[in-house]
């Protein structure tokens, strides 16, 4: 199937663009090359089964699924200037004072 020029100034009159006279060439040619690409698409029988392309190997091994805890880089204890019993020690603030 061939798209010419009357067709394409149908779309671009439907689509509300803009288009110089110019630039009119250019857009007969991209509309026809996405129908020759269309018309590809046509020829591959529709009974036919590929696999779908997946990145990577058939399988991949998982590893066990373990639950843990994080070891951290530091202990706790070097985040804060005091540290005692599990807890952060804070120096109380002065409205929490009392009066």
């Amino acid at each position: 199937m061939n798209i010419g020029s009357d067709r394409v100034l149908h779309v671009v009159k439907l689509a509300e663009i803009g288009v110089e006279d110019h630039e009119l060439p250019k857009l007969v040619e991209q509309f026809n090359r996405i129908v020759d690409y269309v018309a590809q698409l046509d020829e591959v029988p529709p009974d036919a089964r590929v696999e779908p392309f997946l990145a990577g190997p058939a399988a991949t091994p998982l590893r066990e699924d373990v639950v843990n805890s994080v070891p951290l880089a530091r202990p706790p204890a070097a985040f804060a200037p005091e540290f005692a019993d599990g807890f952060f020690l804070v120096p109380r603030h002065g409205a929490m004072e009392e009066p």
